[in-house]
């Protein structure tokens, strides 16, 4: 029987004969097995599995993708001369050739660890989260009413053998779990409050306890019925305000990871995604004070975002994308990395097998500071603390920004003082990481799935940061 190995370098070969001065090779397996509940009831359970090998090659200075799903020697080689087949085609539209930059691959194996695996967790422990979240959650939803309940939970496993003609060889397996929730409280009187989650890592059915997550669901819901039923208006004079690592690490994500990708500086997801505030040639421009770090990380253990080498084979590593209030360094395939005379900092992603390799974030986090909670208040005499949102949007270039409090609290004399309700924190990039005057020493994660490209790829990342306090600033307050 042919070997994954031997098909991919036969792909390698027969493009190479073709006339492909560069040629990727891909095996890439995700297997996903998925429940969801509505209101502690089970509504759906399925199992997915995609598998192929998506095929990628330089002719003529362009490039050209294909893939497919058999895995025969037939199935590969008319995979590669489709791929051959449309760089060819396209190579006379291109207004310069592509060049290919150096990127530090490797020839290596690795696999994430799991405590508890997936297929030795029993069904009715998995399904019992969901029933203990309905139940324990109207409990402490007191004078309020738990409408709705949601949870989607993920396992999923993703393999992938990378091979190169230039010599790269990535042989990986990384479990992930995924748990989300969606939950709606009610009032007659009051209105609604509505709340959504993720948590996501790679590991496996020992993540739950990790994350404590009906523990933390739970008391998620208590605290929101209390906001629903007693929330008052923000102050409508500048204050000062501490911003909770949640929205600081979407900041990051948005206003600092996206601008980042090369790609899109160079004008690759205009028609698609958007642009980017940052222009080649602005490394060093002044986005914030000293305090303005922001770090993109594949390779923190048990990140949802987590890998080792990327999908052109190159090693990855930590990218400082601010650094002490400055643009220092982007977001590189080997292709952009060409374009800025640097070499591939490992950024390379696809979804799955049927997807083209594109830049993408891994783990985004503003950097943590010095101060605990309680110093970071402790001198606030009147201000605001905005812990989580429930609703965000962000301009084309990531420039100007908006973000609804959900969880929030009045600080009067460096004390919480009851809830704040729909607090709007509405700001630009520069604003914000110019605005910086102390973080706390507390670095926390949050899972999401990153959307980009066309057709559209969503990866798995995380974003985080710690909390942070801003100089005065005046908030809005949002209907409701």
């Amino acid at each position: 029987m042919t070997s994954l190995e031997d098909l991919l370098q036969k792909a390698i070969a027969e493009a190479s004969s073709m006339g492909a001065t560069y040629v990727e090779a891909r095996y890439h397996k995700n297997d996903y097995f998925t429940l969801r509940a509505r209101n502690g009831n089970l509504i759906d359970s399925s199992r997915e599995v995609e598998e192929g090998v998506g095929v990628r090659v330089l002719v003529d200075g362009s490039l050209g993708f294909a893939s497919t799903s058999t895995l025969s020697n037939e199935g590969i080689l008319e995979a590669v001369r489709r791929a051959v087949a449309t760089a060819k085609r396209l190579s006379g539209l291109m207004k310069s050739p592509l060049r290919l930059g150096p990127g530090r691959t490797g020839r290596v194996k690795y696999e994430v660890p799991v405590v508890k695996s997936f297929e030795n967790t029993p069904l009715d422990e998995k399904i019992g989260l969901f029933r203990e979240l309905w139940s324990r959650g109207r409990e402490v939803v007191k004078e309020a009413s738990l409408k709705v309940m949601f949870n989607e939970y993920v396992e999923s496993i993703e393999e992938k053998v990378i091979l190169t003609s230039e010599g790269a060889y990535v042989r990986s397996t990384i479990p992930r779990l995924y748990f989300g929730y969606n939950m709606v409280i009610s009032h007659p009187q009051k209105g609604v409050v509505q709340r959504w989650r993720e948590f996501g890592g790679s590991g496996g059915f020992e993540l739950v306890e990790k994350w404590r997550v009906v523990g933390t669901i739970v008391e998620e819901a208590g605290t929101l019925a209390r906001v629903l039923l007693e929330a008052r208006a923000p102050p409508s004079e500048p204050v000062e305000v501490l911003v909770g690592s949640e929205i600081v690490g979407l900041m990051a994500h948005e206003s600092a990871g996206h601008p980042s990708e090369a790609d899109r500086i160079l004008g690759r997801e205009a028609a698609q995604a958007g642009m980017s505030f940052i222009k080649k040639g602005m490394r060093g421009f002044k986005v914030g004070n000293e305090n303005a770090t922001v770090v993109d990380d594949p390779t923190i253990p048990g990140s949802y975002g987590f890998f080792l080498y990327d999908d052109e084979g190159v090693s990855a590593r930590p990218k400082y994308l601010y650094r002490e209030g400055e643009v220092y360094e982007h977001l590189h395939n080997r292709f952009t990395a060409a374009e800025y005379n640097t070499e591939s900092n490992g950024s390379a992603r696809a979804m799955n097998y049927a997807s083209e390799p594109i830049i993408r974030m891994s783990n985004t986090y503003v950097t943590p500071g010095d101060y605990t909670f309680e110093e970071l208040i402790e001198d606030i005499e009147y201000g605001v603390y905005i812990k989580s949102y429930m609703e965000w949007n962000i301009d084309d270039e990531r420039w100007s920004q908006r973000y609804v409090g959900l969880e929030a609290y009045l600080i009067e004399k460096g004390e919480l003082k009851g809830f704040v309700r729909n607090p709007v924190l509405e700001l630009t990039t520069k604003t914000f990481y110019s605005s910086i005057v102390a973080k706390s020493k507390d670095l926390r994660f949050y899972a999401g799935t990153c959307g980009k490209g066309e057709p559209s790829q969503g990866v798995p990342v995380w974003f985080g940061g710690p909390d942070v306090k801003l100089s005065k600033i005046r908030l809005g307050v949002a209907p409701g």
